[in-house]
């Protein structure tokens, strides 16, 4: 009898953790970039000399990073997710993003068949807007960050996100009750009985098919007391935003073709600021293009920026040419050339970089960067 029981027992164990899984299944990745090199730049300071160091950013071609990242099969064909990720500089160890420990992302929620649904520091949807039709990229060397440095970091504390895709079609939305923690940003949220101080809101609609694609995203920033200056010009006095009816609005259209294993991108962001005695717009535009050789990707974009505000326009061509050792590390190397133009044309081809190589008003810039980028 008591064989029996003990068998009896063993096998009702054993149906119930065979039926667990349902219940059970998670999973935790650790994954990580890390990208630095050697840079320079002629025309670097303001009296026009020229720069040679290694990149005081997250990296070079892509912005350094590590982080987890974790689901659990909540059953119901629900899950619950996560992830921490961490910038950082590889040249010095440095933390990134005002020295946050997990400055780019850091959210957790729940994904179904109806979307995810996530709460944290998240990406602005104007990040998920260009990541398809932006060759060259934001944040590395001779990336749009050069015109506007949001575009380094399109991204918002304290933030709900919802994104869905339904037969090709992304919908995308996202709200922040205080978009800066920081000490630098400082607009953490409402002051009083102000709900408005410090919101910022964004949205996107995105359809990607099999040859192209094509995305339209809005994006809107308000003040708050003791918040910093809006930049406009990097490198240029910035515009006093400290009211909650202050607004930093940004409308992209974007969109890419792939043509055999090439990727043509395009897009067009145009940007109005409305601080407390000063107003600007600003128009940017790309054009850029991916081709595949082998072990090889070369890659080509020329963009510019268009701002009567501050008299201030620029042109950019960047070229690239990374090299494959593997499928997780790359050898590249990248070529920029800044033609500013206006009395305060200041742009410069490394201002996605924390210590920017800014050129004397109106002089031009080259920059060529040489690194090793490998992913684990």
């Amino acid at each position: 009898m008591k064989k029996t029981t003990v068998v009896t027992a063993a096998a009702a164990m054993a149906a119930a953790i065979t039926s667990a899984p349902a219940f059970a299944q998670s999973s935790v990745t650790l994954y990580g970039i890390i990208d630095t090199g050697v840079e320079y730049f002629t025309h670097a300071t303001p009296t026009g000399g020229s720069v040679a160091r290694m990149p005081v950013v997250g990296g070079g071609d892509v912005p350094s990073r590590w982080g987890l990242r974790g689901a659990e099969d909540l059953g119901g064909n629900l899950k619950a997710v996560f992830t921490l990720e961490s910038g950082f500089s590889a040249s010095n160890g440095a933390l990134q993003q005002g020295g946050r420990l997990f400055g780019r992302q850091s959210y957790v929620g729940l994904s179904g068949p109806w979307g995810q649904l996530t709460f944290g520091r998240q990406y602005s949807m104007t990040n998920w807007g260009m990541t398809d039709s932006n060759i060259i990229g934001a944040g590395g060397f001779g990336g749009l960050a050069s015109f506007d440095p949001y575009l380094l970091a399109a991204r918002f504390d304290n933030d709900v996100v919802y994104m869905g895709t339904f037969s090709g079609v992304t919908v995308g939305a996202s709200y922040s009750t205080g978009r800066d923690s920081s000490t630098a940003g400082n607009c953490p949220g409402q002051t009083g009985s102000d709900f408005l101080a410090c919101r910022a809101i964004s949205a996107m609609l995105k359809y990607e098919g099999n040859a192209w694609g094509v995305a339209a995203t809005y994006d809107e920033q308000r003040g708050g007391a003791g918040a910093t200056a809006i930049t406009v010009v990097p490198g240029a006095p910035g515009i006093a935003f400290t009211k909650s009816s202050d607004t930093d609005r940004r409308y992209q259209l974007a969109a890419h073709l792939n043509i055999s294993s090439v990727r043509v991108g395009a897009g067009w962001l145009h940007r109005l600021v409305e601080g407390d005695a000063r107003s600007a717009k600003v128009d940017i535009e790309y054009l850029g293009a991916s081709v595949p050789y082998g072990a090889w990707i070369f890659d080509a974009q020329v963009s510019h920026i268009g701002d009567s505000a501050y008299d201030a326009n620029g042109t950019m061509g960047t070229l690239r040419a990374n090299y494959n050792l593997s499928k997780r590390t790359a050898l590249y190397g990248v070529f920029a050339y800044m033609k500013n133009s206006g009395k305060e044309g200041i742009y410069s081809v490394s201002a996605s970089s924390a210590v920017p190589a800014a050129p004397h008003p109106g002089s031009n810039q080259l920059g060529v960067e040489f690194g090793i980028r490998h992913l684990f």
